[in-house]
């Protein structure tokens, strides 16, 4: 039934006010709130890393079983209907959802970080440094965590598409497990807020953030030094891309995009092969492909124990992006179950896991590569470059050295505002989807709660990025992770217990 009312107050505001709560005295005392969040995630790190590391493992492990044991047949909705988007249209909107623009800045320097403090016994700058380098930066986006984004679709789709229920939200998932009492009461409340406000701050940061991937670049392509003024511009053209995509909704706008994206991505790619090193960018794939799948296991579970020096980057990171990822794992698996109607668990599950690993494998062998041939060939000095000046200043040095190199920057710029807009208009729908009063299995969010939803992200990290305070908020979205990694275990508990309760992988499979 459409409800006029339009939000549910009850657990926006307080998330909302929760917010502020936290970023207004982190951003009045920023080098003090840095130090001591930093502090705290440095003692996470040095007691929890194993348990990150193994939690990543673990989610896989479960995403396995629930997509190839008689759970994966279980379709979500109706077994005779056909899949809402095609198999390209789905994978395009969870590529654009997954990864966004992160990808093209990991893709394009994450190997630096590694090649100037790789593991131990490696020397920094030397040839296995360099494949140690690329070979990180594609695990960053490997099976863990893709895994962790859609472990809890599977219970957030069978609530929406095969019970019907009306609120797409994690409380109605754990109803099955805490009952209508605790589900209704408190204790589900505490659990919605939760999930706004990471996703709340997931988004403040991710707008403040991201700026920069546009700025650094159009700073090198007219000539002239970043500035605030610059920033709000590129921030406001943004915001309203998002906010018109997150209007039209998925068909119209987020599918679209995506898609469109998809394409264009392509044709960079295709550009960077042809214009510059392309015999060089698939050896060194290859190589680094090669490196990865010999040392995966290695980069998934070493914690350094025996190493008492400080951790390396690899170590240390790979537990941040761990949590980080683990913060913005409830949204990414709400927005998949609500695109994933007419889907098995199984297509899902498998389709979050393999198509955005590949693409980001692929995109990560060009980016990186032609950065590392610029290192070799001595034509940049790249390591030098991500130290004496901001990281994102390598980036358009980097693609000046193409041939046609101030075209490469503005198809950079265009492909990361896309993954930019893809990535906050896919969020936006979502909180709108989640704090709605309507009936979620049969309509979509209001479109003034879309662009209200996008006007309070944009005034936080706005207010943020004037004041100070977007740097503490990245590093409590990382602290948030914790108590999220356990609603993810309870929720995978929750879909397996719904579909047995209703003989689910016996009667809601397709014939």
């Amino acid at each position: 039934m459409y409800n006029k009312k339009l939000i549910d107050y009850k657990i926006f505001v307080p998330s909302l006010l929760i917010i502020i709560g936290i970023t207004i005295p982190f951003a009045l005392y920023e080098a003090e709130s840095l130090e001591l969040l930093n502090a705290i995630f440095d003692y996470i790190v040095e007691v929890f890393s194993w348990g990150y590391l193994w939690y990543g493992i673990i989610l896989v492990v479960a995403g396995l079983y629930l997509s190839f044991s008689k759970y994966g047949q279980v379709v979500l909705g109706d077994p005779a209907e056909k899949p809402r988007f095609s198999l390209f249209e789905y994978a395009s909107i969870l590529i654009a959802m997954g990864v966004g623009s992160t990808l093209m800045r990991t893709g394009m320097l994450q190997w630096t970080s590694v090649a100037n403090d790789p593991p131990a016994g490696v020397e920094a700058g030397s040839a296995e440094a360099l494949l140690w380098g690329n070979a990180y930066s594609m695990f960053l986006w490997g099976f863990q965590v893709f895994a962790i984004f859609v472990i809890i679709a599977p219970a957030m789709g069978y609530i929406l598409h095969v019970k019907k229920k009306p609120l797409m939200r994690i409380s109605e998932a754990c109803r099955v497990i805490f009952g209508d009492k605790f589900t209704d009461g408190l204790g589900g409340k505490v659990l919605d807020i939760l999930f706004l406000v990471s996703i709340l701050a997931g988004a403040s940061v991710t707008l403040g953030l991201g700026a920069p991937i546009i700025t650094h670049n159009l700073s090198a392509l007219l000539g002239i030094e970043v500035t605030f003024g610059m920033t709000i511009i590129v921030t406001i053209i943004w915001v309203f891309l998002f906010s018109l995509s997150a209007y039209l909704g998925i068909e119209k706008g987020i599918k679209r995009l995506s898609t469109f994206n998809m394409y264009l991505a392509g044709l960079f790619t295709l550009f960077i092969l042809v214009a510059g090193p392309g015999v060089f960018i698939i050896n060194y794939f290859s190589d680094s492909f090669s490196f990865l799948l010999s040392n995966y296991l290695n980069i998934s579970l070493n914690t350094d124990s025996v190493y008492q020096e400080e951790a390396s980057h690899i170590q240390s990171n790979t537990v941040f992006w761990f949590a980080y990822s683990a913060t913005w794992a409830l949204l990414h698996s709400v927005f998949a179950a609500k695109i994933s109607q007419g889907r098995t668990i199984k297509e899902m599950i498998l389709t979050y896991l393999l198509a955005p690993t590949l693409i980001s494998w692929v995109a990560t062998g060009v980016l990186g590569g032609l950065g590392v041939h610029r290192y070799l060939t001595g034509e940049l000095s790249v390591l030098e470059v991500v130290q004496e000046k901001d990281r994102m200043a390598a980036i358009p040095e980097i693609l000046s050295s193409l041939p046609f190199g101030e075209f490469a920057i503005i198809i950079f710029i265009i492909v990361a505002l896309i993954f930019l807009t893809t990535t906050l208009d896919s969020t936006t729908y979502t909180i709108a989807a989640y704090t709605s009063t309507n009936d979620m299995s049969k309509y979509e969010p209001p479109k003034v709660l879309r662009i209200i939803v996008a006007a309070v992200i944009t005034g936080l990290a706005l207010v943020l990025m004037r004041i100070g305070g977007l740097a503490p908020l990245e590093v409590i979205s990382g602290l948030m992770g914790l108590p999220i990694i356990l609603i993810q275990f309870i929720l995978i508990y929750a879909a397996k217990r719904m579909i047995d309760e209703d003989k689910a992988w016996k009667y809601n499979i397709r014939k």
